[in-house]
């Protein structure tokens, strides 16, 4: 069964930068062929797009919230999808989780998204 298994949140002041990363574990997952998305969940609050890229790599989308200071890139060598986040604000406060898409663009609906990890915290302090 495959999972996909997000590392990097944690504890940062606001301005500050972390960087998220997400890689498949178990299963068959041939990574080169998914799109890659982050979302992200505030406590009470719906799950939300934060940024995508897509299976080729040709196309990234982002929230506007994000745009700017957040960049989502992928490393098919080492199974592996970043989300570098500058320039951190309180609001960015919310577990983030990353998500496949079997040969998908760069969409920004859930729906879209076959896999999902299982969520890393991040706290932004002010």
């Amino acid at each position: 069964q495959v999972q996909l298994v997000e590392s990097g949140g944690g504890l940062v002041q606001a301005g500050g930068s972390l960087r998220l990363s997400c890689a498949p574990s178990g299963g068959i997952f041939t990574f080169s062929r998914y799109a890659m998305g982050w979302f992200r969940q505030a406590p009470g609050k719906e799950r939300a797009f934060v940024a995508a890229i897509m299976w080729n790599g040709l196309s990234t989308s982002y929230a506007d919230s994000v745009k700017g200071r957040f960049t989502i890139s992928r490393d098919d060598a080492k199974n592996t999808v970043y989300l570098q986040m500058n320039s951190l604000k309180s609001e960015d406060t919310a577990v983030y989780y990353c998500a496949a898409d079997l040969l998908g663009g760069s969409s920004d609906s859930k729906y879209n998204y076959e896999y999902w990890g299982q969520g890393t915290q991040v706290t932004v302090s002010s």
